[in-house]
């Protein structure tokens, strides 16, 4: 009980927090019969005259899945597990059924379902990142039959849905098939990296619950590198618990590489490389992250001495002066770069180098920080001043 209420209070807050960033737009379309609102959540410290980019996050029905959606990304940004996103949360028709529910007797959209599917690719799409700091990042986010409208943007020649969320999904009987017309190893082409969710429930109906199992094992039998197939099962009794639990869970997956460097990450893709191998892992994780997510965090210290023990045991130490340079390129205000640099000197006796760079190293360091007086020591140990 406790923590579920730190839980609600957190969320109260949270929610309190956001509610002045929130942006409603009227969107007057040429696609579905009505004028559109559309509710556009800026994060906090969102610069529209600033360099920084956020990825985006459409959110079909805003009426209460873009709270929730909110109040994660909000928590994981908090908690450097995601980027901080700009997240949109689009009004559908009153009645539902007329934007997302499918033709039941062949899985194919209605003509109100195809008009839908061209205003969140034609209008929404086009106005938010004509008007807001988008990076390349774009996640679709939708429960129920609103998922199977976004699993369907799979078809687009060009992927530029990044992100496929797909929550509690009700799914046509036709489903299995048309993930087949989609083709989806063409996507290994894309020179990107693409995320689909679905969860399944124990609150379900036997039915839907087979129904999504086949789907799943389907794409799990997919060995796509840059299509990550994510299949959840959550246990409960309610609906409305899995989709509580089914938005961090699918968070934590899609933006695994924004983290920092787990034990889970280290064990599976860095230990046993080389030390050259190593360091391109970092650097492209770091890259990756700057291009998609329009952050740029520079180089986490805590991901550099994960790697370190593999740059210094392996080789003799030889690649230590590469992995220095690549600490520079990425974040050229950390003294982290000048000291390996400065150790791959030292180690090569080259004494006039290696104090050069330690002393470099030392000037970009706060005298107040508690590693200066052991960085200076390897300045006086050459003999320096």
């Amino acid at each position: 009980m406790i923590k579920k209420s730190c839980l609600y209070i957190f969320l109260f807050f949270s929610f309190y927090s956001f509610s002045q960033k929130i942006i409603e737009k009227t969107l007057n379309s040429d696609f579905v019969d009505t004028d559109r609102k559309i509710k556009i959540y800026l994060p906090q410290g969102y610069d529209p005259d600033a360099e920084k980019n956020y990825p985006l996050a459409i959110v079909l029905d805003e009426t209460y899945l873009f709270d929730v959606f909110i109040g994660n990304t909000v928590l994981f940004a908090a908690k450097d597990k995601a980027p901080k996103q700009i997240v949109v949360g689009i009004e559908m028709s009153k009645t539902r059924k007329k934007d997302t529910y499918f033709n039941i007797n062949n899985g194919k959209f209605t003509a109100d379902n195809e008009k839908f599917y061209q205003f969140l690719k034609n209008e929404v799409l086009f106005y938010v990142e004509s008007n807001y700091k988008t990076s390349p990042f774009i996640s679709l986010v939708g429960e129920g039959a609103a998922a199977n409208m976004i699993a369907n943007f799979l078809r687009e020649d060009t992927p530029f849905i990044n992100s496929f969320i797909c929550i509690n999904p009700t799914f046509s009987d036709f489903i299995g098939g048309q993930m087949q017309e989609f083709n989806l190893p063409r996507y290994q082409k894309e020179d990107n990296t693409f995320y689909f969710y679905t969860n399944n429930s124990t609150s379900f109906s036997d039915i839907k619950q087979t129904k999504i199992d086949e789907l799943q094992k389907g794409l799990a039998s997919l060995e796509i590198k840059n299509f990550h197939v994510i299949n959840d099962v959550i246990n409960t009794k309610n609906s409305v618990a899995a989709i509580s639990e089914a938005i961090p869970r699918a968070l934590s997956e899609v933006f695994e590489i924004y983290s920092a460097i787990s034990k889970e990450e280290f064990e599976k893709n860095i230990k046993d490389l080389s030390p050259i191998d190593a360091i391109s892992y970092l650097e492209n994780k770091y890259l990756d992250i700057e291009y998609l997510f329009g952050s740029s965090l520079g180089i986490r210290e805590r991901d550099i001495y994960a790697v370190e023990k593999i740059i210094i045991e392996k080789e003799n130490g030889d690649q230590l002066l590469n992995f220095g340079k690549m600490i520079l390129k990425l974040f050229p205000s950390s003294p982290l770069g000048d000291y390996y640099i400065g150790r791959y000197y030292e180690e090569g006796k080259n004494i006039r180098k290696a104090l050069k760079h330690y002393k470099i190293g030392y000037g970009k360091m706060d005298p107040a920080d508690p590693n200066a007086d052991a960085f200076y020591e390897n300045i006086l140990r050459l003999g320096g001043r």
